[in-house]
């Protein structure tokens, strides 16, 4: 009882656009106070701590002050592997974006170190789609057997444009750093790792992306041990805005979630019904998501119970995505390494 009382003291790693969405959200939570901010440039650590009433310090200072109970982890992904073991071994509680890592074997490592990390604390991994509320109502609907045994799971997620070329050339490519959402959320709702993956994709969208030997435009499908499918299909353009749907075909209904758009006005006139464009991006797409998931997180550490998405998940969805990028190159169906 004592300890969901206290006041959970965090540390935040990493103050770019993902780590100030964080401070917020850490910030808004009442249980929470942010208590130090790190990152490389010290103009963005000190402009978000001084928004958020907290210090500025460096990721050994924060991991050194034992009053500081819980990291979160929005670094650069290279980072994320070392940041996490880490945080286990100064005793903290972690809450890391994803990718574990872009290579598998160094997320597996990192599995490893952390389960033989005798007394380690909870590592989260922020999939945060996991937590968007209309997601969530899928999942419980399906897990209520509102449709009985589910069947084909259908996943579109399409952005609203390319990145630079700078960013893909770090990102990983587009399975690691894309569809992994899309994986989670199959292997989340489905209960179960797939037995093989099948790819194809091209670049359609951008020729720069191409030429960082990424592609744009891609489907995914996931097949289980019992059979079921999951597709995904992924694309970094959608001229409309951000498109993220999910369909679920049971035997008993189906189950669907739309896109969420920027407002609900619809007109209706001689020329047809016009409505709004989905939200714009993820930022706006799935704000409630990130804040929901950080709740979830400071429940799991306070109550001392699961996380709701392990560092394990974090891994399998990587796993997912080396078997994806090794179907792109063969042409076949792959078991996951």
């Amino acid at each position: 009882m004592e300890r969901e009382r206290m006041t959970l003291q965090v540390g935040l790693i990493g103050a770019g656009r993902i780590g100030r969405l964080h401070a917020h959200n850490i910030a808004a939570e009442p249980r929470c106070r942010l208590a130090a901010v790190a990152d490389p440039l010290p103009e963005a650590a000190e402009r978000l701590a001084g928004a958020c009433g907290a210090a500025v310090r460096t990721p050994a200072e924060i991991l050194d002050d034992e009053a500081i109970g819980a990291i979160l982890i929005a670094s650069p992904t290279d980072t994320h592997a070392e940041l996490i073991e880490a945080g286990v071994r100064a005793g903290k509680a972690v809450f890391c974006e994803k990718p574990v890592d872009l290579a598998l074997t160094r997320a597996r490592a990192c599995l490893r170190a952390v389960a033989e990390t005798e007394g380690a604390q909870p590592v989260m991994i922020g999939f945060n789609r996991r937590f968007d509320p209309h997601f969530a109502a899928l999942k419980a609907a399906f897990d209520a057997g509102e449709i009985g045994r589910g069947t084909l799971l259908s996943i579109v997620s399409f952005d609203p444009a390319p990145p630079p070329p700078a960013y893909v050339r770090s990102s990983g490519g587009l399975f690691r750093d894309m569809s992994i959402h899309d994986f989670d959320i199959a292997c989340w709702i489905f209960g179960a790792l797939p037995e093989s993956v099948s790819a194809t994709g091209s670049c359609l969208v951008d020729p720069a992306i191409g030429a960082e030997g990424d592609i744009d435009t891609a489907v995914i499908t996931l097949r289980l041990a019992d059979g079921r499918i999951a597709t995904i299909r992924n694309s970094r353009r959608a001229s409309y805005g951000y498109d993220q749907r999910l369909e679920l075909l049971g035997e008993g209904g189906l189950l669907a979630v739309e896109n969420v758009p920027e407002n609900m006005l619809r007109k209706a006139g001689t020329q047809g019904v016009v409505g709004a464009r989905p939200e714009h991006f993820f930022l706006e797409r799935y704000h409630r998501s990130y804040a929901i998931a950080w709740e979830r997180f400071v429940d799991s550490v306070l109550q001392d119970t699961p996380v709701p998405v392990s560092l394990a998940d974090g891994v399998n969805a990587l796993a997912i995505a080396e078997a994806a990028a090794c179907a792109l190159e063969t042409g076949r169906a792959e078991a996951l390494p």
